[in-house]
């Protein structure tokens, strides 16, 4: 069963449990959840699109590269509660069998992580997604999406019933079809809750998920506008952090730090008061990269 746990150990999925109930949230006392999503391409620094043929091969075989972008990740993650990978591997043969997502959650000090495989090619690649939190939620669902097999979401949620803060992390299909079936099964994920995030690579742009998908009647908000891809040179918006109204935004930002093809994307959101009047204080740093 794989589980949240507070000594950073994941293990192998349990098909007939999909959701995981864990100790009550302590969401921050001040009201203020710093999110990051991140496409980190396995660790691959790419800075001109003919890197996608000269460094295909470090999709397959470990490179020392790997590990110095790692740690500038691991670096970049200090200052932000909740963060979502997507592109991470699991542990295989061209990662050195390093778990990523496990070794960033100790490089970036997060007592709380999960790697979600979504596909399994053995000691060759396991295509993860992952996420990393210094708050432990009531309770996480690992839900593979529709379509060909290889994507999935992971819904994280704080607190209980209606009220509660539901976190959805995603990455989505490249073909329209497919996305538009992900999103509707997301959008049924996420109905009863009246607070929502979602956040993820979306590999299409905020106009066409607003007002052209199964999520146009739920009001979300895409405070970011900057584009995230290529991090060379970004031309298109294909990574976002989308917020119900209920949820007020306090800073966005795209993070200027090529390590991967995509730039992260970060944003600090204000809670309501309903979400913080049982919450603990959680220590932190007030000052982070969105300053």
């Amino acid at each position: 069963m794989r589980r949240w746990r507070s000594e950073r150990v994941v293990g192998r999925p349990d098909p007939k449990v999909n959701e995981h109930h864990l100790q009550a949230s302590a969401l921050p006392a001040d009201g203020r959840l710093r999110l990051l999503s991140f496409n980190i391409q396995v660790g691959i620094s790419t800075e001109r699109y003919q890197h996608y043929l000269t460094r295909s091969w470090q999709h397959l075989l470990p490179h020392t590269g790997r590990a110095n972008n790692l740690q500038k990740i691991g670096n970049l993650l200090n200052d932000f509660d909740l963060v979502a990978l997507q592109e991470v591997d699991g542990g295989s043969m061209r990662s050195g069998y390093v778990n990523q997502v496990e070794h960033l959650a100790h490089l970036g000090a997060f007592p709380y992580w999960y790697q979600q495989l979504n596909r399994n090619l053995g000691r060759f690649a396991q295509h993860s997604n992952g996420v990393l939190s210094r708050l432990c939620p009531t309770a996480l669902e690992d839900h593979p999406l529709p379509g060909p097999a290889g994507r999935g979401a992971i819904l994280v949620r704080f607190g209980e019933g209606a009220d509660a803060l539901v976190v959805v992390m995603m990455h989505l299909a490249l073909g329209a079809r497919t996305r538009t079936m992900q999103l509707a099964y997301i959008r049924d994920m996420i109905s009863d809750y009246k607070h929502q995030v979602l956040m993820g690579d979306m590999n299409t742009h905020a106009v066409d998920l607003l007002e052209h998908s199964p999520l146009r009647d739920l009001g979300l908000l895409a405070p970011q506008v900057e584009a995230t891809f290529p991090s060379w040179r970004p031309q298109r918006c294909l990574d976002h952090i989308l917020l119900s109204p209920t949820l007020t935004l306090e800073r966005v930002a795209v993070l200027a730090q090529p390590i991967s093809d995509h730039l992260p994307v970060a944003v600090e959101i204000r809670l309501p008061d309903s979400l913080r009047k049982d919450s603990l204080p959680v220590p932190g740093n007030p000052a982070g990269p969105l300053a």
